[in-house]
């Protein structure tokens, strides 16, 4: 089992979460953390039923709370704050995020889906500048 990191940092122009271990240091795109959330309606921590997330390109963090001795919970501006990022998953995450993230990649283009957010139909009206 993992231990605790002995810190960690939201890299707010990175958009990415630096953990630091003892011996290793990780930074993680936000992006990643928000698809691979442990949360149930996410496919949990084990992925058995995971959805392919779309459009979370720019999703950002609004809050990381620590949750006992045993991980974090991290709030995305999305809305999203239910998984709670053990540390034996959080560093499992880091160290194959390579994997993780062609996994991603490739859930995406099954779905023929993207990372972009989808944009909001606008109709225009030519009477209104």
């Amino acid at each position: 089992m993992a231990k605790a990191p002995t810190k960690i940092s939201y890299k707010k122009l990175e958009n990415a979460l630096e953990i630091e271990w003892v011996d290793e240091v990780y930074s993680l795109p936000i992006e990643l953390l928000r698809v691979r959330s442990p949360s149930a309606d996410a496919g949990g921590r084990h992925g058995r039923k995971r959805k392919t997330q779309s459009g979370k390109k720019d999703v950002r963090i609004k809050d990381i709370n620590r949750t006992g001795n045993y991980g974090i919970r991290l709030n995305f501006d999305d809305g999203h704050d239910t998984g709670i990022f053990v540390w034996e998953y959080l560093h499992d995450l880091a160290k194959n995020q390579a994997r993780y993230w062609r996994e991603y990649l490739k859930g995406l283009e099954e779905k023929n889906d993207s990372r972009l957010p989808k944009l909001e139909a606008k109709h225009w009206n030519p009477k209104k500048p």
